[in-house]
């Protein structure tokens, strides 16, 4: 039986509007002690209680074209007899990095076995729900989305039938298990200021549901803020036109609240109160996806810390799919997520293989007119950086390699081929340009020389880095073809490309420049220069001693993992050290800053106009580095053991 055969897809009579929130009610008659199983579905995002008690959220990120369900064993919370179903959803209805809007809707069915005990239909009574102030519309960020404000004083609204919505969807059930909702993470009040005003240390970072219990004596407006870290003693609610903060209206008495479809990536919270309240919990219920970390004995202790905190960044970075950042953006970017996948190969049991793979699956049902990637997924932004359209390509070789599994490769093998095309059709005189117009963003790192700009370029000419990841872009489809059995498109192109690249950027001074005739050398484009094989063992070298010499401009966190693996193609027994030493000077920074997370620069909070995360996934390549050098040794009996 397939899913929702007899389940429509509905919504609120009154129609939809943006940052919405609905409740809709029904009625589960059970009498036998058989499993029940309810399949939902939803735009954007669900909680679902039974008898009053939750029971799931988190609708997974996805398209039209390929709508998850997830499928919820709710046996445990049924009472024989009527049991009241409630739930709550959430439509966003506008563009953000981790959403394209589609039309709002709720999908379910109540199973057992063989047999619909429940689906949705026209009659489900539903109203919009009157404690969630709707239409609100107060953006977090730009790529996070909205944030809320819940008016626990609002008297409950009248519930009507409601309305049957036309969402033309292509089914497919939750690739990887769901997350588990934790209870309450320990808080530490470190400020009271007259019962108004708290500052709270959850311990280190955590990623969660916003949560909170208390007493106060009026009605009044309580806000909450958020963030990884204290600038004047105090959480950095607005930064720009960001504002990390929601709002809750109290009761008279006693009050207790959670959403659970707004996830909170933070260690502080900062309160503040109209008039003085019993505090008893304000913090976050933590989310997480649980997988086993490979066991690992590493002699050094700095060495063990630092590998720890890079661990624990890549599991805060995991959600329904990899994240990049979980307190500024939650978005899955094919570049970031091509390191977290590279790094949880090593660090986590399985190599994370389903993880892995649904999030190359997702990022591959993305669809652009042009035949690349977007920015993110799903994404309602019109923006691509073509560079990570290649990322992909590279990442997907990578799966194969340390998962053997070559099916999702056949999957893709279109899609792949497609983006490579694209690449192909804009060469001239042979070399790649970069891309021209307001919807492409030529970035490659936080780097001079190598973060681009959005919109008309000056001179939409061929430069070194976007050259070379076509090439490596090229070696990994080419390899991929060879595995699966499939014909690679583009013979000898990789080797043409290669003279060409060496012949327009390579200098008299032994290195290769960003753009042809300009003074612009990067450690980015030399070391793909050398991972491309653009050159040949003697000019690696040179360019290696001029690397570690620090004569280049230098790559930030985001691409180190190119910069060492260059270095270590070239000579790993002369440059192990430099790249070890490079590693603890740097991360020993964050652990002595007192960060259980490793930053996306090392900058930290202060990068960006002090928007810097510091618990960023594609940091993590102390994993990646300490395994390929033999300093993490895998304990073999324990895990034999398990």
């Amino acid at each position: 039986m397939r899913a929702f055969d007899t389940a429509n897809w509905i919504w609120l009579a009154m129609g939809e509007r943006a940052d919405q929130y609905a409740e809709f009610y029904d009625t589960l008659s059970y009498h036998t002690s058989e499993t029940v199983i309810v399949h939902i579905s939803c735009d954007s995002d669900y909680s679902l209680f039974i008898n009053g008690k939750y029971a799931a959220s988190s609708q997974y990120g996805d398209f039209e074209h390929y709508k998850i369900y997830d499928s919820i064993d709710v046996t445990p919370l049924l009472r024989t007899g009527n049991n009241r179903i409630v739930i709550l959803v959430y439509h966003c209805g506008a563009p953000t990095s981790r959403y394209r809007p589609a039309p709002a809707g709720l999908i379910y069915e109540f199973v057992s076995g063989q047999a619909v005990l429940l689906a949705s239909r026209a009659d489900v009574l539903s109203k919009e729900a009157f404690g969630y102030r709707s239409g609100l519309q107060k953006e977090i960020t730009s790529q996070l989305g909205f944030s809320f404000f819940y008016d626990a004083t609002c008297k409950d609204g009248v519930c009507v039938p409601s309305a049957e919505v036309n969402k033309n969807c292509t089914f497919y059930p939750r690739p990887i298990k769901k997350a588990r909702v934790l209870g309450r993470c320990e808080e530490h009040i470190l400020q009271n200021d007259g019962d108004t005003h708290f500052l709270i240390d959850l311990g280190g970072e955590v990623v969660g549901f916003p949560t909170l219990e208390l007493f106060s004596d009026i009605e009044q407006t309580v806000t909450v803020t958020w963030g990884e870290h204290l600038e004047d003693g105090c959480v950095r609610r607005v930064i720009g036109n960001r504002d990390f903060s929601y709002e809750y209206r109290t009761v008279c008495g006693k009050n207790e609240f959670t959403n659970y479809m707004l996830r909170l990536g933070c260690r502080y919270i900062e309160v503040f109160c109209e008039a003085p309240i019993d505090l008893c919990y304000m913090g976050v219920l933590p989310e997480v996806y649980e997988i086993n970390e490979r066991a690992v004995s590493i002699g050094s202790p700095l060495d063990r810390r630092i590998y720890d905190i890079c661990v624990n960044t890549l599991r805060l970075c995991m959600m329904e799919h990899y994240v990049d950042c979980p307190w500024r953006e939650q978005a899955l970017y094919a570049f970031d997520s091509r390191n977290q996948m590279l790094f949880g190969y090593y660090a986590f049991e399985n190599q994370n293989a389903a993880y892995a793979r649904a999030n190359l699956k997702l990022i591959g049902m993305d669809r652009r007119k042009d035949g690349l990637l977007s920015i993110c997924y799903p994404s309602g932004s019109s923006l691509a950086i073509p560079s990570f359209s290649l990322y992909y390509i590279i990442a997907m070789w990578e799966y194969i390699k340390y998962t053997g599994d070559k099916t999702l490769a056949v999957e893709m093998y279109q899609k792949q081929t497609e983006v490579l095309e694209v690449f192909a059709d804009h060469r001239r005189e042979g070399l790649v340009t970069a891309f021209e117009g307001k919807e492409y963003w030529n970035f490659y790192d936080w780097s001079e020389f190598s973060s681009g700009k959005i919109g008309s370029l000056d001179e939409p000419i061929p430069d070194l880095v976007i050259n070379c990841l076509f090439v490596l872009a090229l070696d990994s489809f080419e390899a991929t073809c060879r595995t699966i059995g499939e014909v690679f498109p583009y013979p000898s192109v990789a080797e043409t490309l290669r003279r060409d690249i060496h012949t327009a950027f390579f200098t008299e001074r032994g290195l290769y420049t960003m753009r042809q005739g300009r003074e612009e050398y990067t450690v980015l484009g030399n070391a793909l220069a050398i991972l491309a094989g653009v050159c040949n063992e003697g000019d690696a070298d040179a360019i290696c001693r001029q690397i570690v010499a620090g004569n280049l401009n230098n790559c930030s966190l985001s691409t180190k993992i190119l910069e060492y693996d260059a270095l270590l193609m070239t000579d790993a027994a002369r440059y192990a050290d430099f790249i070890l030493e490079e590693i603890r000077v740097g991360y020993k920074m964050m652990l002595d800053a007192g960060s259980d997370t490793v930053w996306e620069t090392l900058d930290g909070a202060m990068a960006f106009r002090n928007a810097g995360s510091l618990c960023h996934g594609w940091s993590a390549i102390p994993v990646y580095i300490y395994h390929k050098l033999g300093l993490a040794d895998y304990e073999k009996e324990k895990e034999n053991g398990k």
